[in-house]
């Protein structure tokens, strides 16, 4: 009898995964039917009175903020890279919901060496101390860590021998553990490991989980894998009884719609993903409640192959409930937030919602034709800009 070595039971296991999941992307099939988006759409980009420049320095690239709202439901932190995502972070708050913000905020040294888009999240230890973690992403991760809501910050420090596109674009946590996430992130065989992959043109979809807050992470996991379908940038939600997780995702090749999938197990398990309508196709999509129960999700409108969009290759966001994201309804309608004049090169947005309703989002943009792009920040309040549908 011919005997398997360990390493060949894990060799065996690993190409029966990659196996199973070729199968389920094929079977799944990437072609959609061709078509304009399925919902209205409210044109903001001339509301100048909605519109808050962050930040713009002539002749400067700045892209890819990320925001988080503090508990006092008016500060809000906003770090973005001085480059197209990559480039030594810079640091902003807003002490009055995002109608002014601060100068330049002193950061660590090391944040100068940022090779990705910075990412921030709140997090609760098991004893219910607040912290704040930020990540940068390539090779290896590198996260650095708040204790005092942003006020100082430790040095980024790799947290594990691995790495990765956008992370973590999402990090969730595990309502039954205190203190324990779980993060999503991609990558395309480049920078997960030191060295390349040399199989080049497959997509992974990862996790990662801490059960201290993020002082110590584990090695990563595959969720799926395709060469067929390129998912990436995961934007994860909670359903409104906190019982499902749906992740919305970006299809790199643009060949099929955005996609999503779901977990019913706190990220223990996820289901096949499959395309989303057009109304919600397009990357980075960043999702938050609004007061009366509907979501709001901030995205960049890409179009898959054969579909059209009236907004194509700008700054959009989607409106409807969590129902529409389970039963693939398209929704209840798109807003325009800021028309980009520059080959879709917009939008990673941040979105918070106010005790009050107002909607903060804040991301980059082209959105002065043949300057560079900058940060800008768009308030508005839903039932205000709804009336516009009622006209």
């Amino acid at each position: 009898m011919m005997q398997v070595s360990k390493t060949n039971i894990g060799l065996l296991t690993r190409l029966r995964f990659f196996a199973m999941v070729t199968f389920w992307s094929l079977s799944l099939g990437c072609g959609v039917q061709a078509g304009d988006v399925e919902v209205p759409t409210i044109d903001l980009d001339n509301r100048e009175d909605l519109q808050v420049i962050v930040d713009r320095q002539p002749g400067q690239y700045l892209g890819h903020p990320t925001t988080l709202l503090l508990e006092d439901g008016k500060t809000i932190l906003c770090v973005y890279p001085k480059g197209h995502g990559k480039g030594a972070i810079l640091y902003k708050r807003s002490t009055d919901g995002g109608k002014t913000w601060s100068d330049h905020l002193p950061t660590p040294q090391s944040w100068e060496t940022s090779k990705e888009t910075p990412t921030i999240h709140r997090v609760l230890t098991a004893d219910g101390k607040k912290r704040i973690l930020l990540f940068s992403g390539l090779y290896p991760v590198r996260q650095s860590i708040s204790d005092d809501d942003g006020m100082t910050w430790s040095e980024l420090e790799p947290i594990g021998n691995f790495g990765g596109i956008v992370t973590m674009a999402s990090v969730v946590p595990i309502l039954s553990k205190p203190g324990h996430y779980t993060a999503l992130f991609h990558d395309d065989s480049r920078f997960i490991h030191a060295k390349p992959n040399p199989v080049r043109g497959r997509f992974t979809l990862y996790q990662t989980s801490t059960e201290d807050a993020g002082n110590h992470w584990s090695d990563p996991a595959p969720i799926f894998v395709s060469s067929d379908l390129h998912l990436c940038e995961p934007g994860a939600v909670f359903s409104p009884d906190k019982k499902q997780i749906a992740v919305l995702l970006r299809e790199n090749r643009r060949k099929a719609n955005s996609h999503i999938l779901f977990s019913n197990d706190e990220t223990a398990s996820w289901s096949m993903p499959r395309p989303v309508p057009n109304a919600l196709t397009g990357d980075r999509h960043t999702a938050q409640y609004l007061p009366d129960g509907r979501l709001f999700i901030s995205f960049r409108d890409i179009p898959s192959q054969g579909n059209t969009s009236p907004t194509a290759n700008s700054w959009v966001a989607w409106v409807g409930r969590y129902e529409d994201l389970v039963k693939g309804t398209p929704g209840d309608y798109r807003i325009l937030l800021k028309k980009n004049y520059k080959s879709g090169d917009c939008a990673y947005p941040g979105v918070e919602v106010l005790p009050d309703g107002t909607v903060v989002t804040t991301t980059y943009g082209h959105w002065t034709k043949d300057q560079s792009p900058y940060i800008m920040t768009v308030r508005l309040k839903i039932p205000e800009i709804e009336k516009d549908l009622r006209k």
